[in-house]
């Protein structure tokens, strides 16, 4: 009876080891894959996006793509054909004549550094490259950069990130 009693411990002690041994061999964590790094700049970016066509066109005519091409990081709220659209008729056209205005228009959609839609959410101003602050506030869980909505969050770029805007932010006169 004793033999037997030892047979059948040391069976359960090496099915246990077993055990053990093949668990321990288990991954205890999955491996978390990163999405590739972005090969497209800013500039690139907005030129192959469908709705950022006339901010594309905006920056080249302002001498702004050599800036924008540049390390970085940047923060573009860039304004949608959409955006762009809603302007009095001639505003964009008189700004594309005017290359400074122009430019100092586009560099109020651009702040320093790259800025998650998520970090922005818990701003409560953003310091553009021209012009006042802009004002940050969340209202009815919506986003609003100086009264412009995020359509299009966190876009990539090697050099920074885009958010597309709903509105062109225009520098207030002083």
């Amino acid at each position: 009876m004793k033999s037997k009693l030892s047979s059948f411990t040391i069976i359960a002690t090496l099915t246990v080891l077993i055990a053990l041994v093949a668990f321990a061999q288990e991954p205890t964590t999955r491996e978390i894959k990163t999405p590739p790094a972005p090969t497209m700049n800013i500039v690139e970016t907005a030129k192959a996006s469908a709705n950022l066509t006339t901010f594309a066109r905006a920056i080249e005519a302002a001498g702004l793509t050599d800036t924008l091409n540049e390390a970085g990081p940047y923060t573009i709220l860039a304004p949608t054909d959409e955006a762009f659209a809603k302007l009095p008729p001639g505003t964009l056209d008189e700004w594309m004549k005017d290359k400074e205005t122009l430019k100092k228009v586009l560099l109020h959609h651009v702040v320093s550094g790259k800025v998650s839609a998520s970090e922005v959410g818990a701003m409560q101003s953003a310091k553009a490259l021209e012009g006042p602050p802009l004002a940050i506030k969340s209202v009815n869980n919506k986003v609003l950069i100086d009264g412009a909505g995020i359509v299009q969050p966190d876009i990539a770029a090697s050099n920074g990130v885009i958010h597309a805007i709903d509105t062109v932010l225009v520098i207030p006169k002083q």
